[in-house]
């Protein structure tokens, strides 16, 4: 495809061939001052975690406060939009993820470019997702869910966080490939759509593993596999979907952006204490509880995951035919 490639052309020169500026003044003694953190995503939900964790220790490593915002809307553009349009002086920072990765060929009309406009910082986690079912679903398999759901067809809600976010594009991937007809029902983030899901009112999710883990240690959903190639450590017991359906796979990640030239200086400083705090014992030990992995990389490196995964779900987006309503 053309167009991945020419997007790629753009990440690789956010991340490589950023702006030479002397190795003095602001930029060394960088940060001076608070920096905002802005969160697209609703609170509540697993990037809201994720922002929490990252924020105190980038603080606690860089000596000024990272505070998060939360600037919700659009599925996730708002937010993206605010970091867009902020001076590219890294004391505004965009939580990243494969939605922005979605969203550029979701929506045909935004007033930004992602992969032009947003500079990959660096590379935070890898988050599975896990296919789910409110226990008033007779299944205890995969195969018994996608027999249960031919035999009810139309009849049950997948919920998500929204068109087009990781839990949407997971259990479209999902669709596509075992032919099912399941109803999706978006919310304003994971979070509320998990009340639901608990409630009842949707009958499956393909969320987030963090934001669902402990509803399912609790017994009070059920799950039937997670979407990466092998089995969480997290949740030992519950098979990869691969098992199921060959080459399915659908991790999502994060990561931090920045409006694009902001200086190749700040962008090493803020992946240097990254990667510092992915190697951090006690961080590594929180996110295998929550089940995510690290995800230390370098920012030409954070801009070929994306490339790839623009690639991969503007195929998806294509054949399952979705549109922003």
């Amino acid at each position: 495809m053309k167009l991945p490639r020419r997007r790629f052309l753009h990440l690789a020169a956010s991340a490589a061939a950023l702006p030479i500026v002397p190795r003095s003044g602001w930029t060394q003694t960088y940060p001076t001052r608070p920096v905002r953190w802005i969160n697209p995503a609703a609170p509540g939900g697993s990037y809201d975690i994720i922002s929490r964790l990252c924020c105190q220790g980038l603080s606690d490593r860089l000596g000024q406060q990272f505070i998060i915002e939360n600037r919700t809307g659009g599925g996730g553009n708002v937010g993206t939009e605010a970091v867009v349009h902020a001076p590219p002086d890294g004391y505004t920072l965009l939580l990243v993820s494969v939605t922005n990765a979605v969203n550029a060929s979701l929506y045909q009309k935004l007033n930004f470019d992602f992969v032009r406009d947003i500079a990959p910082v660096a590379s935070i986690a890898s988050v599975p997702n896990v296919m789910t079912v409110h226990p008033s679903i007779p299944v205890a398999t995969v195969p018994e869910f996608i027999a249960y759901a031919k035999a009810n067809a139309g009849k049950i809600n997948m919920g998500s966080g929204g068109i087009g976010s990781p839990a949407h594009m997971s259990g479209e991937l999902f669709k596509m490939l075992t032919g099912v007809n399941l109803v999706h029902v978006p919310y304003r983030g994971g979070g509320p759509a998990n009340i639901d899901l608990l409630a009842g009112q949707v009958q499956v999710m393909f969320g987030t593993l963090p934001q669902s883990i402990e509803y399912i240690r609790a017994g009070k959903v059920r799950a039937l596999a997670v979407t990466t190639a092998t089995r969480s450590l997290a949740l030992p017991d519950v098979p990869p979907m691969s098992d199921f359906l060959p080459g399915y796979e659908t991790s999502g990640w994060t990561g931090i952006g920045a409006p694009r030239n902001t200086p190749a200086q700040i962008i090493d400083k803020l992946n240097a204490a990254i990667n510092s705090l992915l190697a951090d014992r006690t961080i590594v030990a929180r996110f295998a509880d929550l089940g995510l992995a690290p995800l230390a990389d370098s920012p030409a490196d954070f801009a070929r995951l994306i490339a790839d995964d623009v690639e991969k779900w503007a195929k998806v987006i294509r054949v399952a035919n979705i549109r922003m309503e």
